[in-house]
């Protein structure tokens, strides 16, 4: 039995790892495919506390090395449920574990489009963050998919980096605040094209372009495409049992503790305002601490 079980092997759930083991306990990482997340998406990144520019992969492998370094276990499973008790059990598709806690970093992932090739330019003109991206695309011109608070959001910080900024809405109408619909419809580089899908993506290894279809059908040079149509989080194996919001994410605090004892969220499955790498590892620490500090009064 372990004392504590991380699962997921994004920043959240390896800090998460990286704490407990640096206060002693025993720790195993469950990972289902990929170990770092969303930022291994990322071919440059600019936002992460002591790194002036690094790679998502780089910045997942250089935790992932400081993790094992600690001595924490891995196991490449999936988590298929998880059993409540005094000991915990995570259920996965190679067998059972057991730990006084568990953290749940399972992450959420992206909505994409559906369009053929679009897995191919993720991270090739396809992005998922203004806030980490939209630096590359200065004096560029870009779009952004999706109408609501986000996507607003997305294209009004683009605004203020990029040449043109198109933002493409299925609907006739955005669904975003009006307060942000206002800020948008002020900026003079900004075109809005409602009532139009997305059917195709141009380009050869890198995104040239999309092709709109609405009353008619038409052709957009772009730099590059934010996708903003909403994330999935991960929770389905933990739906029954810890709370989850309206949306599918892990309810709890700032401090990170679910409505079940012993078990503890962090990063982007959990109910939170700002997903960046720098907030996922913040929340791996504290709900780390938090389990720490059960693990001792059990």
């Amino acid at each position: 039995m372990y004392d504590l079980i991380v699962v997921g092997g994004g920043p959240a759930g390896l800090t998460a790892a990286l704490y407990a083991r640096r206060a002693g306990k025993s720790v195993l990482i469950i990972e289902k495919s990929t170990f770092g997340g969303q930022i291994t998406y990322s071919p440059k990144v600019e936002n992460i506390p002591g790194f002036v520019s690094l790679t998502g992969n780089e910045f997942a492998e250089k935790l992932v090395e400081q993790v094992l370094e600690q001595g924490a276990d891995v196991e490449m499973a999936e988590v298929l449920s998880l059993r409540d008790g005094d000991v915990k059990t995570v259920v996965t598709d190679s067998g059972e574990y057991e730990a006084k806690a568990v953290i749940i970093a399972t992450g959420a992932k992206h909505r994409m489009l559906g369009l053929e090739r679009e897995e191919q330019f993720v991270g090739e003109g396809i992005s998922f963050c203004a806030v980490c991206d939209g630096a590359f695309y200065k004096d560029k011109t870009v779009g952004v998919v999706g109408g609501g608070n986000s996507a607003l959001q997305e294209a009004i910080l683009l605004s203020e980096q990029c040449a043109k900024v198109y933002v493409f809405q299925n609907l006739d109408t955005l669904t975003g605040e009006k307060k942000l619909q206002e800020q948008l419809f002020a900026k003079e580089n900004v075109e809005i094209i409602t009532g139009v899908m997305l059917k195709e993506l141009l380009g050869e290894d890198f995104l040239s372009g999309v092709i709109v279809e609405g009353k008619e059908r038409r052709e957009v040079a772009l730099d590059g495409l934010f996708v903003a149509i909403g994330l999935i989080p991960q929770n389905e194996p933990f739906a029954e049992h810890v709370k989850l919001n309206d949306w599918g994410y892990v309810d709890a605090d700032e401090s990170c503790l679910t409505d079940v004892k012993g078990i503890f969220t962090a990063g982007d499955c959990r109910s939170k305002k700002i997903r960046q790498v720098a907030t996922a590892a913040s929340d791996g620490a504290v709900a780390a601490l938090a389990a720490c500090d059960y693990i001792d009064s059990f």
